[in-house]
């Protein structure tokens, strides 16, 4: 075991500034020890993420582990309480402590979510749609140009897992992102389960959303599981990050990069955190897929 005041690669190498175009996990505080472990037959991801949220905090084990383990690796800060689409504007508060930790840790990339999660009144625990509106994307992309100001660099935007659509948008949600992308000059964290969550519920074409996506904006891309209701009016989709891949969101992933090349791929498991083994497990899964891209497909690493 590595003592995480000794770690085995040098910062020079894990802060290149990039994610490589291979599997991550998101890290949970139980994997941090396994993360670092030396033993040759533990399997290790390329490069993990975190919510910088958890570490808000100015001292304690957590960045202790945290400042060991980005000796080691490329980190991703995946955040998830800027609230972007709030109609009086972002969270300040998180953006300047996410602008602190990003001086401290010097992440590859960093992202939010296409949604919203507070008012001027209350915050909610909740990633909550956003009306397809040119209004909603001029608000949105001034926030992300508030960001990326003060972080000095260009984000990510997830697209959203999501249960209703607004009866009033102006444009579907590829065609939304796009817009987003080109007018706040940010970029595409592409989680393909959400895809199938948000096709199933509020009944869209999965692959011709795949398809519609510009492999160009896409910096990260994102696997998890999700649960499954059965209602009289059919099924439910929730996005708890609770299981394995799926084998719909295996089958757009794998058209999509057949398309695409490799991207940064990750993992992601937030609710009944598996075992390190099943975690990898998973991994390994994506590796197989990004092994099967034609040779003649690019592979992806965007740099921040």
């Amino acid at each position: 075991m590595t003592a995480i005041s000794d770690p085995y690669v040098s910062r020079n190498a894990a802060m290149s500034r990039s994610l490589p175009p291979s599997g991550g996990i998101g890290l949970k505080s139980v994997h941090y020890s396994n993360v670092l472990d030396e033993n040759a037959d533990v399997k290790h991801p390329s490069w993990v993420e975190v919510h910088p949220q958890n570490y808000f905090g100015d001292g304690g084990p957590s960045h202790r582990w945290l400042t060991a383990i980005a000796e080691v690796y490329p980190l991703s800060f995946h955040s998830v309480g800027l609230s972007l689409g709030s109609a009086d504007g972002l969270n300040k508060y998180d953006l300047e402590k996410i602008a602190e930790l990003c001086d401290r840790y010097q992440p590859a990339m960093v992202s939010d979510h296409l949604s919203w999660s507070g008012n001027a009144h209350d915050r909610y625990p909740d990633l909550l749609p956003i009306p397809y509106t040119k209004e909603a994307l001029d608000h949105f992309a001034l926030q992300i140009g508030k960001v990326q100001d003060r972080l000095k660099r260009p984000i990510l935007i997830e697209n959203p897992s999501r249960y209703l659509s607004y009866r009033d948008d102006e444009m579907s949600e590829t065609d939304f992102i796009h817009a987003l992308c080109r007018q706040a000059g940010c970029g595409l964290l592409f989680d393909v389960n959400n895809v199938e969550v948000t096709a199933t519920n509020v009944d869209l074409d999965m692959e011709a959303y795949i398809d519609a996506i510009d492999p160009d904006i896409v910096g990260e891309m994102h696997l998890a599981g999700h649960a499954r209701e059965e209602h009289p009016s059919g099924p439910l989709l929730i996005d708890d990050h609770g299981s394995i891949v799926s084998e719909v969101t295996w089958r757009l992933y794998e058209r999509f990069i057949a398309r695409a090349g490799a991207k940064p791929t990750l993992i992601e498991w937030d609710t009944d955190i598996p075992e390190y083994d099943v975690l990898m497990a998973e991994v390994d899964k994506v590796e197989t897929a990004l092994g099967q891209i034609p040779m003649e497909a690019p592979r992806h690493a965007l740099a921040s």
